[in-house]
């Protein structure tokens, strides 16, 4: 194959590249990590505001065939219990533990500690 013709071939393919689709995303980070900076950083934003911004993320990720990302239903079990929704929390915790298995262990360890504060 001449210089030229490899050249060619070399473009092109950069070229078919530069048009392939972008992947999706894995999960639906959008804002969540927002929320959890302002959770921990505590700066007076009312739990009830954290609750309603989260579950709108989750609702959008529900409604765009997204998964929601690994934490997120624990750390919005943690503004329930903020809140006093220990019930709420609990369910949050398990669905966390269907979600992601790997997170079992500690998943359990929290319901124990919830279990002792007796919420």
């Amino acid at each position: 194959m001449t210089r030229a013709a490899s050249a060619i071939v070399a473009v092109a393919c950069v070229l078919l590249a530069g048009c392939a689709a972008p992947q999706k995303p894995l999960y639906h980070w959008e804002g969540y990590q927002r929320q959890v900076y302002e959770y921990l950083k505590n700066d007076g934003t009312a739990p009830a505001e954290q609750l309603a911004a989260m579950q709108a993320q989750a609702e959008k990720a529900r409604a765009t065939g997204s998964v929601l990302p690994p934490g997120f239903r624990a750390h919005l079990a943690m503004v329930h219990l903020r809140l006093g929704h220990g019930q709420e929390a609990r369910e949050l915790i398990e669905a966390e533990k269907i979600a992601f298995p790997e997170s079992a262990q500690y998943m359990d360890f929290v319901l124990k500690s919830m279990g002792e504060k007796k919420l």
